[in-house]
């Protein structure tokens, strides 16, 4: 499970360092190929590549039923790139993700459960501002807590 924050630098070659911890998630499962996507092209989703294809699996069986799936699936090919990490723990993100989500310089690495998303470290933290667990949202997140405990 990745979790957390760590703060990181593409390169001028568009090239990300994996932080340690995580890379240590992906060396103990033994992943070097990644899919790296994105919903809104403000943000790279980094996939493991067998989570990637576990989740193609389970979206392929609704493709033809769910416009939604169709969305998602043309949003994540457009942006979706397959990469193999290099010996320095680097992945080269997708130039359309670095353009259009400003991913070229400070970056932060959020672990999402079973991805990591890469933002712009300074349009996050003013996205960040913004955010307020609302009752509502609390209530959401305790029902699922205890529907599955």
């Amino acid at each position: 499970m990745f979790r957390g924050n760590n703060p990181a630098k593409v390169d001028e070659k568009g090239r990300l360092k994996i932080p340690s911890g995580f890379k240590t998630l992906l060396d103990a499962a033994n992943v070097t190929q990644l899919y790296i996507t994105s919903t809104d092209g403000r943000s790279a989703q980094i996939w493991p590549l067998p989570a990637w294809e576990a989740r193609e699996n389970l979206l392929a069986e609704h493709s033809n039923l769910d416009d939604a799936v169709e969305k998602y699936l043309n949003l994540t090919s457009y942006y979706g790139q397959q990469v193999e990490m290099d010996s320095q723990s680097r992945v080269v993100l997708p130039q359309k993700l670095r353009d259009k989500g400003k991913l070229d310089a400070e970056v932060v690495v959020l672990g999402k459960l079973v991805y990591l998303e890469v933002q712009n470290e300074k349009e996050f933290e003013e996205r960040l501002l913004g955010y307020e667990m609302t009752a509502e949202d609390r209530k959401s997140v305790a029902a699922i807590v205890r529907q599955n405990s």
